[in-house]
């Protein structure tokens, strides 16, 4: 027998040999708010650019029946764009989220918060109807002095306060997935993603530790408990469901989503599913990966059967990492509540 040559990673494509259960789930249990997710690129598919009723049709094909665009949080140009073309087209279907313009704290200074607070009140008087905090702050953000700007700095007090009073959540996501802040080794399990994303990667230093994000934005969510806080992508910590645990206990305006996180919870199917049973009332349909109906059905699977070792993506070689996921078979009360129960009651409250 011919020594065999090494193998890369990259062509390394193995063929799970288990015989199981393969469930196709095309529609849902029940009609689904979708809370976290897309309309542009990059994540969103370019709708932007194609016509609203194709959108619709796209949606009711797989039961969608409210969907939150979150891209009015990368700015006003873009919140104006999308209220125009799909709040202006169907209104009862679009919840399109605002955002903050965090290159203003340079000329704004310690008067940012109050600035930012007056800017989200002016997009909420022309559609917005939540607030959108991405990752930047926390690992980019710098004020007036060049000083990286902490999650649970107290000069953003007259922000989160202000969108308490709207009655109307913000959704964060700071930090992302823990191997992201790891060394780029071979014992990175997030190896392959962080070689073909490299500007993912975020080494303390120069970037404040994981925990020091996470313990900073646990403090800025007890610190406003008349705001509604969602934490995006299970609490920005899906791998470790003891610690979100802990933190949706102390602190009662905290919800979270599990968009594009059914790779985490899927490999932890024992604790995610307590973690879904004991905190129904907490947890938010998310998909983030733009209105694809494929998507959105490997969701459905994930949620309401219990197939075994499945892949969590839509290619051969999941994105996120070399493992297989399995099902969580919840029953009926606690997916109508994740599905579209808890959305309903965040989503269309007002002041």
């Amino acid at each position: 027998m011919q020594p065999q040559k090494p193998l890369l990673l990259q062509d390394f494509v193995p063929q799970p040999r288990l015989v199981v259960k393969a469930t196709t789930i095309t529609q849902p249990r029940f009609p689904i708010i979708d809370a976290h997710n897309h309309l542009a690129e990059p994540f969103g598919g370019g709708w932007d650019q194609r016509p609203v009723r194709e959108l619709l049709d796209r949606l009711d094909s797989v039961q969608v029946r409210h969907y939150v665009d979150l891209d009015g949080g990368w700015g006003e140009a873009i919140l104006h764009q999308h209220l125009d073309h799909f709040k202006a087209a169907a209104p009862e279907r679009f919840i399109i989220f605002g955002g903050v313009d965090w290159s203003a704290w340079v000329e704004k200074g310690d008067q940012f918060g109050e600035w930012a607070a007056q800017r989200f009140r002016q997009q909420v008087a022309r559609g917005a109807e939540g607030l959108k905090i991405w990752k930047p702050f926390g690992l980019h953000v710098r004020d007036q002095h060049n000083q990286l700007v902490a999650v649970d700095d107290p000069r953003l007090v007259p922000l989160w306060e202000t969108v308490g009073e709207l009655g109307l959540p913000v959704l964060v996501h700071v930090a992302d997935p823990v191997a992201f802040f790891d060394p780029l080794d071979h014992t990175n399990e997030r190896y392959e993603e962080l070689h073909h994303h490299p500007d993912w990667q975020f080494p303390a230093p120069p970037f404040p530790p994981f925990m020091k994000i996470m313990t900073d934005f646990a403090s800025l969510v007890k610190r406003h408990p008349r705001t509604t806080f969602i934490g995006a992508h299970v609490g920005c910590y899906a791998e470790n469901l003891g610690w979100v645990e802990q933190m949706l206990d102390e602190c009662p305006n905290y919800v979270v989503d599990f968009s594009a996180r059914i790779s985490e919870l899927g490999r932890q199917p024992y604790s995610a599913r307590r973690f879904f049973i004991n905190y129904a009332d907490r947890i938010l349909f998310g998909l983030d990966a733009g209105p694809e109906p494929a998507a959105y059905q490997l969701y459905y699977r994930f949620l309401e059967t219990d197939d075994e070792y499945f892949n969590y993506g839509l290619s051969d070689i999941p994105g996120q990492g070399r493992w297989q996921i399995y099902g969580l078979h919840l029953p009926d009360d606690v997916l109508e509540k994740v599905y579209f129960r808890n959305a309903e009651r965040i989503l269309f409250r007002r002041a």
